[in-house]
């Protein structure tokens, strides 16, 4: 307990006042080490990768695009293909080669379910590599 001194000179009065000055030393000693520490705190690894000769993949002059639109029909490249011949076209225009890169996009209208089959359509096929292509968004969207 501290005392305050009164003025007619007689015994101490109590202070019943909470001194914050020792608390907020604390706290913000204790933001210091925090701010110094947290950096400390992540791992960064430092590898020394080997370098490699190998020359980068090429890319394709001419990729294959399949295109599912909003009505479900199916276009390869920008001919439209009924889905009762979609394999055999598909395999036309590859000439048989199902190393293939096959670049899959839909219609934002179209379900998700008629995404999945007209890939396990292209997989069946024997073709493995299938990526989707969407639009780049700006950030925040």
């Amino acid at each position: 307990m501290a005392g305050k001194i009164s003025e007619s000179g007689g015994d101490l009065e109590e202070n019943s006042e909470i001194n914050v000055t020792p608390f907020i030393d604390v706290m913000l000693v204790l933001l210091i080490i925090f701010m110094v520490a947290a950096p400390l705190a992540t791992v960064d690894m430092k590898v020394d990768l080997p370098q490699s000769v190998a020359k980068p993949a090429p890319r394709d002059d001419k990729p294959l695009f399949v295109t599912l639109k909003a009505d479900l029909t199916l276009a390869i490249g920008n001919e439209e293909t009924a889905r009762e011949s979609f394999v055999s076209e598909l395999h036309r225009i590859t000439n048989g080669n199902t190393e293939t890169r096959v670049l899959l996009r839909a219609d934002r209208l179209v379900d998700y379910g008629e995404l999945m089959t007209v890939m396990n359509l292209i997989q069946g096929a024997g073709y493995g590599k299938i990526a989707l292509v969407g639009l780049e968004a700006a950030p925040g969207r």
